[in-house]
């Protein structure tokens, strides 16, 4: 967010000592993730960092100039070296030759290919004759908010004067591409001064000698913007003051995993969404603000905040003051119609006879006053990155309409942009979505063997996954495990106790309030105990029954709640056992609770058909690698009852399967797998046996 405050300023990271020893391409990586390493100073995948450095010809063996720029699609707060394309300088220069003015700019992309140099395969971005005609050897292209704020203010060519006098220029709003770095080009040699530009609606560009250079004189300049709107902004409340009262917190998260599902149902059709809620001070002040509807609907500015965004929000009927959620809910259905209908239109009235086919035409951000934003996208990072962005274009209306008129981009352009032939190459070549993306699971259990093994499987099918379990200690470790081999977007855990009605609820709230819904249900939290029926006292009786049939009718229930709010259907899979099919000595409490849930998951089939949810069984046994069943009493107690060592339990097992062979976690995961993804959709009501063969537990 846009920092305000005395001592907001950005820290110059720089560390000599550190570069010392670093090759020049090294030094550029470096100044590339000090700066992507702030979020004032440019997005996540924005703007971009170049170094123009002399190589050995590998042809030749002679010298020869090499643009280093940050290759297509890269982020440089965490690229690599092998994030940059590298190109002939010689050959770049060549290209103004070839080129025939704006209306062919588009082909100039196709060149660059033949500009590589060693064969690097990274891809080079449009902006790089941006970064090729700009004389200086390293150039900085970043989106700092403070000086987009500037360059989407109505004065923004006056007030890069005021700020920056002869230092930094100004451009107007151009497109990326071959012509602007034309201008860019054109301007340094008319401004030899100069060590900058500002570039109307989209960003800056700041240049040096050396890397630390470039480094500090883009720190300094983007600080200068910092403290002038901070002495300019004293005393002004932003965006016209409070005009309603932000929530208390519980109760806008609470508000949130309401209306998330909602939205989620009516705007998942072809492809699954995915939610993220934003409430932090920055966004509350502004759907707190007199001045949201004004400012929202002239969209955003910069090009890439509604590449991410769309270049307008949808703005949420609801009244903090006297919050009535149900009539708010009842309102969304027309206002998304809406929406996609004015989308539809603004596409009608801006294409081309080249245009790519209208995209998904529904809306990323909902503003909801009082409460916070939410976003939607393709899985949970794209909806995060993407309310990052509009918090981005937020900062940017604090600013311009703090000291000017905050100015969007004008229609055609946004259009000329989001439809750009180039982006939409760019979008074909993305890969493939995985079989869940977009889909949410909850995996009670989710810290055990099965429980976590599953998660793991789902998460590599592209779910995003809520663990829940009683065992703290245990889920935090399976959260960090599974965040790093995965990713931390995809990953949430929360404590709770399956037994526990209200508990429950907050659960299932908790992963509509981080990924707006469910769409998965793995209901395998467990218990096992072991005596003869004259031994098992009423406490453990209940016990089995209350954690193996009552929690999985409590997270069926919630589960079904949730999935019938979003009207797009679902998945429930209840980890039962063998023991639920076959009768085994010395377990009666068990075996009677585990028959209760394969009953459970019969009737829930029946009640779910008709909406889409569908529910079925896994049967697994004698799975003891990693599960916490096993690593208690209970081993001792079934070793007992075939009178026979602990250490010889497994071995048992596996002799006594017709197959001969032991089941693991990753087998019953495998299972799970298939009963939730599309490859079972035309199965209901079923049990999948995962027991390497158990002729008492066929189920015909």
């Amino acid at each position: 967010m846009l920092e305000t405050r005395i001592g907001a300023r950005l820290t110059n990271l720089w560390n000599d000592a550190a570069v010392m020893q670093m090759s020049e391409p090294e030094q550029l990586l470096y100044r590339s993730n000090l700066l992507g390493s702030d979020k004032r100073i440019t997005n996540y995948g924005g703007g971009n960092t170049s170094a123009k450095l002399l190589e050995t010809d590998p042809l030749t063996g002679a010298p020869v100039e090499v643009l280093w720029v940050k290759g297509s699609g890269g982020d440089v707060g965490s690229m690599a070296l092998d994030g940059f394309a590298t190109l002939y300088m010689d050959k770049l220069r060549g290209l103004k030759a070839l080129y025939r003015g704006p209306a062919h700019e588009d082909a100039m992309v196709g060149y660059l290919p033949h500009c590589t140099f060693n064969l690097n395969a990274r891809a080079a971005s449009i902006d790089t004759p941006l970064h090729a005609f700009v004389p200086a050897r390293h150039v900085d292209h970043m989106h700092p908010d403070a000086v987009i704020a500037i360059a989407a203010s109505k004065d923004s060519r006056a007030l890069t004067r005021v700020i920056y006098g002869d230092e930094i220029g100004w451009l107007p709003w151009r497109r990326p591409g071959y012509e602007l770095g034309i201008w860019l080009g054109d301007f340094c040699r008319d401004n030899p001064q100069a060590k900058g530009v500002v570039l109307e609606s989209h960003g800056l560009f700041t240049w040096g000698d050396s890397a630390k250079d470039c480094y500090e004189t883009t720190i300094r300049i983007i600080n200068r913007a910092i403290e002038w709107f901070e002495q300019e902004r004293k005393g002004k409340p932003a965006f016209g003051g409070e005009a309603r009262r932000p929530l208390p917190t519980p109760e806008r998260r609470a508000i949130a995993a309401r209306l998330m599902p909602a939205i989620r149902g009516l705007i998942s059709g072809s492809e699954r969404k995915t939610g993220h809620f934003d409430d932090q001070p920055g966004v509350l002040e502004f759907v707190a603000s007199a001045q949201m509807e004004r400012l929202a609907a002239l969209g955003t500015s910069c090009p890439d905040h509604f590449l991410r965004t769309k270049i307008r929000p949808l703005l949420v009927d609801f009244d903090p003051a006297a919050p009535d959620l149900d009539r708010t809910i009842a309102g969304l259905s027309p206002a998304i119609a809406a929406y996609r209908e004015d989308y539809a239109a603004y596409y009608e009235r801006c294409k081309h006879p080249d245009s790519p086919p209208m995209r998904d035409p529904n809306a990323v951000i909902y503003l909801v006053p009082g409460v916070g934003m939410i976003s939607f996208a393709k899985d949970k990072a794209t909806a995060r990155i993407a309310a990052e962005f509009y918090g981005n274009a937020i900062n940017v209306m604090r600013g311009a309409s703090a000291v000017s008129d905050y100015v969007g981009l004008p229609e055609q352009e946004a259009f000329d942009i989001e439809y750009w032939l180039l982006e939409e190459a760019k979008l074909q070549r993305m890969p493939k979505p995985r079989p869940l993306a977009g889909k949410v699971a909850l995996v009670t259990g989710g810290a055990g063997g099965i429980g976590k093994a599953t998660a793991e499987r789902l998460l590599a099918a592209g779910a995003c996954v809520v663990l829940a379990d009683i065992d703290e200690r245990a889920l935090e470790e399976a959260d960090a495990e599974l965040a790093a081999r995965h990713s931390p977007d995809a990953v949430r855990n929360i404590r709770l106790d399956v037994t526990q009605e209200a508990q429950v609820a907050q659960g299932f709230a908790f992963a509509a309030e981080q990924f707006g819904g469910l769409d998965i249900l793995i209901s395998n939290a467990g218990i096992s105990s072991s005596a003869p029926i004259e031994d098992t006292d009423l406490a453990e009786w209940r016990r089995n029954s209350e954690i193996l049939a009552t929690g999985y009718f409590l997270a069926a229930r919630e589960a079904f709640r949730l999935m019938k709010r979003q009207r797009t259907g679902g998945a429930i899979v209840f980890i039962a056992s063998k023991n639920g099919l076959a009768a085994s000595p010395n377990a009666a409490a068990y075996c009677t609770a585990k028959a209760a849930e394969i009953h459970l998951a019969r009737c829930l089939a029946l009640e779910g058909a008709e909406f889409g949810i569908r529910v079925n069984t896994v049967n697994p046994d004698a799975v003891l690698r990693g599960s916490k069943i096993w690593s208690g009493e209970w081993r001792e107690q079934r070793a007992a009852a075939y009178n026979m060592p602990p250490d010889g339990l497994e071995e048992h097992y596996r002799k006594r399967s017709l197959l001969k062979l032991s089941v693991y976690p990753e087998d019953v995961a495998e299972a799970v797998y298939f009963l939730v993804s599309d490859m079972s959709a035309k199965s209901t009501g079923n049990i999948l046996n995962v027991d390497a063969g158990n002729a008492q537990a066929f189920t015909r």
